[in-house]
């Protein structure tokens, strides 16, 4: 596992010089909505170079209330392409970012919205669309949250 953990680590740095590079090379500003992750996301974009001209901010949206509060995710199970998209696209509104990214899943160990451990939901909004994808990462808690923070900073680059 330690080696996973490293791993994980340079992929995670290499991602974030690329985020950085595009975002101040196109005046690109990047956000999160987070649930699942609980902020790791953000913290992870809030250290990476030159944050502070890319960077717009998060939302940590971990209770429903506050999903369907501040983010007009709909009533319903928060584990699906439908809360991950009205999560993108209610950050993006809030934090007026250009590209912003949203996680929503079952951690584990047990399950919710009857969806197993491992389930996630990623979803990127941008002035064009909102993409979303679902996906099942294995391991603990700890290994679903590295494996979704990694698989986000990837569809923020994609999105730059």
């Amino acid at each position: 596992m330690d080696d996973d953990i490293a791993d994980g680590s340079d992929r995670s740095a290499d991602l974030l010089e690329k985020l950085a590079r595009l975002g101040a090379a196109r005046g690109v500003t990047v956000g999160t909505a987070e649930s699942l992750t609980a902020g790791a996301i953000a913290a992870r974009l809030g250290a990476a170079p030159d944050a502070s001209s890319w960077f717009a901010g998060a939302v940590v949206a971990y209770s429903r209330d506050v999903k369907h509060g501040l983010l007009g995710v709909p009533e319903g199970p928060v584990v699906c392409e439908d809360a991950a998209c009205a999560m993108a696209s209610g950050a993006r509104d809030l934090l007026g970012a250009d590209v912003v990214v949203a996680v929503t899943g079952a951690g584990g160990p047990g399950e919710q919205d009857g969806q197993p451990p491992g389930t996630v939901w990623l979803a990127v909004s941008d002035p064009t669309a909102v993409r979303a994808e679902r996906r099942r990462f294995d391991g603990d808690p700890e290994a679903v949250l590295e494996q979704t923070v990694l698989r986000a900073l990837e569809m923020l680059v994609d999105a730059l």
